[in-house]
């Protein structure tokens, strides 16, 4: 193989390389970062546990009615 032929070849791949980690580096950028969205999942499940028990008041209330 002719070394202008073997270089060229070179060029083309290290080209697609690049494209490749360009997009690679995008697409890591656009994504939602996970500490964020594991807090704000606690959060909402924490909120959705007190949500459904009962607070304490209201349950004293309900031994003292009988």
């Amino acid at each position: 193989m002719h070394p202008e032929t073997d270089l060229a070849l070179h060029h083309l791949r290290a080209a697609d390389l690049r494209t490749e980690a360009d997009a690679y580096r995008l697409a890591v950028s656009a994504r939602v970062p996970r500490a964020l969205r594991s807090r704000l999942g606690w959060t909402l499940v924490e909120v959705g546990l007190r949500l459904a028990s009962p607070s304490p008041s209201a349950a004293r209330a309900a031994i003292a009615l009988p």
